[in-house]
Parts: structure tokens; sequence; C-alpha cells
């Protein structure tokens, strides 16, 4: 990779026995036209939860409201939740709300993680992150149908409605994958075509707030490093790069630490870049605990990291594409045997 395309790198416990969210389209410009599009179990989601936002205790605007009964109607049609409280984030990708779920959830608030219709979303470089992944449904299972997969690499419209859709179902699968592992992130519970359900990190006065925000004495910090160093590492263990972690993507919440925000995530055998996007993770990381009195070696901590998993730095050449006879392919193949 040139230093252009990393230029382009810079610019950018279990689950619940309830039922899963099955495929919803994402909402289009007029309602009318999100209902004629969605299959008759999203549109029973829709009619319940339209005639009931008037009465939640978050009261958005009519764009909003379209959006959030698109994304949402059929979760609260299975009565995964029962109010929408208030909206906890506003992003140019996601907006997240806090939800009061219903009594079978088991616990009293959840967030619902929203995406923004397609067309206010910034899939600038996203090529970077999905190199060598799965194409997935938003329940993370992987796309083999032909013509899913012809309509995504052509991106048709429907095509780029399915890459949202898989962006989504990423972030999903990635989360299910590092709660198992053990990651301290949220758990989480179902996902839609534009929304994730999980758990809520705060209280229903606050949401946790980012670790940016916070200032930590150095007692705390040094334990909140090495706990964010612990997670970095159970998250390259079970195949994960989060790809784009810094204080702004990690909550604080009552001495603890939760990761969140994976869409972008990525693996680190099949991702070329992968060394150079784990590298720039651990340094964010590194560089706001330098200014909260922890000073560390950022590259020395990534590469202490990486090769305790028996990774190499440089990748892995293939001696069928070298000549013994060039001097500078003797080179590399001796290079990499040294890394």
């Amino acid at each position: 990779m040139n230093s252009n395309n990393l230029d382009d790198i810079n610019e950018m416990d279990e689950t619940m026995d309830l039922p899963r969210v099955r495929h919803t389209p994402p909402s289009r410009k007029k309602s009318t036209h999100v209902l004629k599009k969605m299959t008759r179990s999203a549109l029973t989601g829709w009619d319940s939860i339209a005639a009931n936002i008037k009465n939640f205790t978050y009261q958005p605007s009519r764009h909003e409201s379209e959006w959030l009964m698109s994304s949402l109607g059929e979760f609260y049609d299975q009565r995964w939740f029962e109010d929408i409280l208030m909206m906890v984030k506003g992003g140019k990708e996601a907006s997240v709300y806090l939800c009061r779920s219903s009594v079978q959830v088991g616990v009293p608030l959840i967030a619902a993680k929203v995406y923004r219709p397609r067309r206010f979303r910034n899939l600038k470089n996203d090529h970077i992150y999905r190199e060598g992944r799965s194409q997935v449904e938003t329940d993370g299972k992987i796309i083999l149908d032909d013509g899913k997969l012809h309509a995504m690499a052509q991106k048709t419209r429907f095509g780029m409605e399915l890459l949202h859709e898989s962006w989504l179902g990423h972030e999903y699968k990635t989360m299910e994958l590092l709660a198992k592992a053990g990651a301290d992130i949220p758990r989480p519970y179902a996902s839609g075509a534009n929304a994730i359900l999980m758990q809520y990190i705060g209280d229903e006065v606050a949401a946790a707030p980012t670790l940016n925000t916070i200032s930590l004495s150095s007692t705390e910090a040094r334990v909140l490093f090495e706990r964010v160093v612990h997670n970095i590492d159970v998250c390259l263990k079970a195949g994960r790069i989060h790809a784009d972690l810094s204080a702004y993507n990690i909550l604080y919440w009552q001495g603890e630490i939760s990761l969140i925000d994976f869409p972008q995530a990525i693996h680190p055998d099949e991702n070329r870049n992968a060394y150079r996007i784990f590298q720039r993770d651990v340094l964010r990381v590194c560089e706001y605990f330098a200014g909260q009195g922890v000073h560390s070696d950022p590259l020395g901590l990534a590469r202490q990291l990486w090769l305790a998993q028996g990774r190499r730095i440089a990748p892995e050449i293939d001696p069928l594409y070298l000549d013994p006879e060039k001097r500078e392919d003797r080179r590399a193949w001796e290079k990499q045997g040294r890394s």
C-alpha cells in the first residue's frame, strides 16, 4: 500500500432468546414508497409503532419519525421495547436512542443504534475496510446469492442497498464475536436492516460519556489504559481489529470502559493494511492516555501485541513470485525470514 492510500485510511454475553428481526428495507424519501417496499411483517411493525409513536417520551421531527418507524417498527412489534426515551447521540452515520425495554427482555433499558438513511452516510474510502471481507446479511450470514453479489459489485441501486445492510450486518456479527470472546463492549441483542439493539451503558438521566471527555486520576488512568490494551489484545485474538479506535469510541461509566462502533472492523489476516491500521488504533489510544499521565511506547506496544500471536509485521511473500537470480528478490525473502 502506498502513502496515498494511508492518507485515505487516516480520513476516515451471549445473544438473548428473543426473535431476531428479519429483513426490513431502509427508509425512503416518502413513506408511501417505504410501505410499498416493506414485507408484510415489516408493515405490521410500521403500523404498530406509527399508532403509538405520538405517545413516546421522545418526540422526533416528522422526517425523523418516518425514519424511526421504518427502522424500529418491527422491533417494536416484537416487543423489544415500549418507549423511546431520548436520543443519546446523533451522528453522521448513525444515531443512538435510549429505549425502555419490554418486560421479557430482562433489562430495563436498551440502546437502539439506527443508521442514517444511506444518502446521508459517508462511505468514502470504505473499500479500505471492506478488503478481504465477506458480504453479509443483516444477521451476519454470508451472502452467497450470485445475483446479489453481482448487484453489489456493480453498485446498482439495489446493490448499494445491500452494501448498506452488509455494513450493518458486519458490525452486528463483529459485536457477537467480541462479546463471546469476553471483550468489554455493549452486548448485542438483535439486528434489522437499518438498526442494532444492544446493551445500554448509562442510566435514565445520562448515557455513558466517551473517554475523550473524561479527566482521570493518574491511578485510574493507568488501570484503564491496561484494560483498553487488554481489550485490543482480546479483539486481535478473536480475529478483529477495531480500525477506528480512539478515546472517542470508548465509553466510560462508573470506573469501567466499553469499546463501541465496529462497522469498519477488519480481520487481521484478510486485509493487506491490517498491521498499519492496528498501529494507528494503538497510537490513538496511547496519545489519549499520555495526556492523562500514562506514558508508553505506542509502536513498540503494537509490535509486541502483534508478534505475540505469531503474526508477521510484513505481508508474506509467496516464493513462487520470486526470482532467485535477482538480488532484490533474495533480499526480500531474507527480510521476510527476519520479520
